[in-house]
């Protein structure tokens, strides 16, 4: 039972989560498949067992969100962080944020859909000379780390209003997505409490692994001259794995567990008994894949990963012996 997908909690970080999980479980080996900030909610796929292998094919897939971004107030964390005592922040001047509306919101999120690539936040995971960035930042050295390439597959911006508790409070899976619920339907997020109240949009994004929903509320504040900040967020889809299927992350231990062909946002080929052997016995398949790809056996359990090779043929980047199942 190795892939377990749980809505992360407000303010637990996803290592906090791992080490909840380990207790939960009884082992030592649990890891996630992409960090989600403590400031947000929702979809954390943990992996334990021999699953901890699919981390990095799992973590690539496509990440889907609702994110709350306020405009008037940019923080150090570009997130509903509380500013730490004397921390530079700027401000809106009167007139563009008077001047916000939803028409202009709109039309300044919707060139997103063709930027290719961002500079993570200063306060971000990314390694910078062998370190954290977040390491260097709160130690009051803050630099933001280079661009790197992101992709933004939809941009939909939801609702916009004066203040955050003005928009839309319950929340629904539709043919589109997540949006708004009707009234007396759906459900609620909980959210961090507000630095102040301020215009603030709310938004249906799904983008590439890699991509900061926080860079994204700096540079759509920029664009219309109007300092911003993430002022709430919640993953709802994580590759192929929908907030609807999260179980809450106390429970992951009497949960059903999810198939882990269902984690991998992967092709998939089915092989015959003879051919899964051999390709754990690190024999190359005599295939040809367009990318990677996940390798059945004959009983549909995960058998490898592959990648064309410099001729074209499968390389093998791994193999799980026993085969991965629910």
């Amino acid at each position: 039972m190795p892939v377990h997908a749980v809505e992360k909690p407000l303010g637990l970080t996803s290592h906090g989560a791992v080490a909840r999980a380990r207790r939960l479980l009884g082992t030592r080996r649990v890891g996630h498949a992409g960090t989600l900030d403590p400031l947000a909610g929702g979809v954390l796929v943990l992996l334990s067992g021999e699953a901890t292998k699919l981390s990095p094919f799992v973590a690539a897939g496509r990440k889907a969100y609702l994110a709350w971004v306020a405009f008037g107030l940019g923080t150090p964390t570009l997130d509903a962080e509380p500013p730490a005592a004397g921390a530079d922040l700027a401000h809106s001047e009167p007139g563009p944020l008077a001047a916000l509306t939803a028409e202009a919101v709109r039309a300044q999120a919707s060139r997103f859909l063709a930027v290719t690539s961002q500079r993570p936040p200063a306060f971000s995971a990314v390694k910078q000379a062998g370190q954290r960035s977040y390491a260097a930042a709160r130690r009051g050295s803050a630099t933001e780390p280079p661009a790197r390439p992101v992709a933004y597959h939809d941009v939909e911006l939801l609702a916009f209003a004066e203040r955050r508790d003005a928009l839309p409070a319950t929340f629904a899976r539709g043919p589109g997505g997540w949006g708004s619920a009707r009234a007396g339907a759906g459900r609620s997020f909980d959210l961090p409490p507000e630095l102040a109240p301020l215009p603030t949009a709310l938004f249906r994004l799904e983008v590439a692994a890699g991509t900061y929903i926080r860079s994204f509320a700096r540079d759509l504040g920029a664009a219309l001259d109007a300092p911003a900040h993430l002022s709430g967020l919640v993953r709802v889809a994580a590759g192929g794995i929908d907030l609807t299927r999260c179980c809450p992350l106390d429970d992951i231990a009497t949960a059903p567990p999810l198939d882990p062909v269902e984690a991998l946002p992967l092709p998939r080929l089915r092989l015959d008994a003879a051919a899964a052997a051999a390709v754990r016995q690190g024999k190359r398949p005599e295939l040809v894949p367009a990318g990677p790809t996940v390798l059945l056996d004959d009983e549909g359990a995960v058998a490898a990963v592959v990648e064309p090779g410099s001729s074209g043929r499968a390389r093998i980047l791994r193999v799980w012996q026993r085969g991965l199942t629910p």
